[in-house]
């Protein structure tokens, strides 16, 4: 099944929202990850620099189309609540890294 980036940013200011409903997005994640035709390989969020204040969230996902992820986006609480503002999805080809040849030259 292909694979998908989701690199969303939070709208300016909202923060409090973000935390307020944080719970009801991992719970989501939760969710697709034993029913949904999405599957949640890896996710987080993005970060101010310092590491202090959580700026959006970066997700590798596995879906049958790109469709599929639009409407995972669509259900996600964090955009049902607007938290998330500019939302890109990419296809993602996953390549391997190449083995290191650990022989002393």
């Amino acid at each position: 099944m292909p694979l998908y980036i989701l690199h969303a940013k939070d709208r300016p200011g909202v923060l409090q929202r973000r935390l307020d409903f944080y719970a009801a997005h991992r719970a989501f994640l939760e969710e697709q990850q034993e029913a949904g035709p999405v599957s949640v390989m890896m996710s987080g969020p993005l970060q101010t620099d310092d590491g202090e204040i959580m700026t959006g969230s970066l997700l590798l996902l596995e879906a049958p189309d790109r469709e599929a992820v639009e409407r995972f986006v669509a259900e996600d609480p964090f955009t049902r609540e607007g938290i998330w503002g500019k939302v890109d999805i990419s296809r993602f080809y996953r390549r391997l890294q190449p083995k290191t040849d650990a022989t002393p030259r």
